[in-house]
């Protein structure tokens, strides 16, 4: 299952990916928020991530403005690995060497049909398990 969450900025964008999301048949729970009323980012960032460290969801999608400021906020969560993406490669080779579990968006920079296309990349890319990228892993989490 997946973790979905947004701010203001981000919700129209999420509002694409959930349609996608519900088309390919692929579990989700959404934390939010739920209409482009203003709200802090941090605030879904850190529900999103929860959902992701408890177990109760495997890799979870995060969606601001720019993307940025909610992937730092999610990245202060121990265990995330929480990756901004603007373009399919780099969703690919997060997944494949960063095994990142929560891809970070950008509504305002990345329109809908290639953030769907990032979506797609992210979730349908495996981790590598090259012993390099676990090691290098490893550093950062210590």
């Amino acid at each position: 299952m997946l973790a979905l969450g947004c701010d203001h900025g981000g919700f129209p964008l999420m509002a694409e990916v959930i349609k996608y999301l519900d088309e390919q048949n692929i579990p989700y729970k959404n934390f939010g928020t739920f209409s482009e009323e203003s709200v802090d980012y941090p605030k879904f960032a850190k529900l999103v991530a929860h959902g992701v460290t408890s177990g109760e969801c495997e890799q979870g999608i995060l969606i601001c403005g720019t993307g940025i400021g909610i992937s730092i906020a999610a990245n202060k969560i121990k265990g995330i690995r929480a990756a901004l993406c603007g373009d399919v490669f780099s969703a690919k080779a997060t997944r494949e060497h960063n095994n990142a579990n929560i891809l970070a968006m950008g509504a305002r920079v990345t329109g809908p049909g290639l953030a769907l296309e990032i979506v797609k990349a992210f979730l349908e890319t495996p981790f590598s398990n090259d012993e390099r990228h676990i090691r290098r892993i490893n550093q950062i989490e210590d």
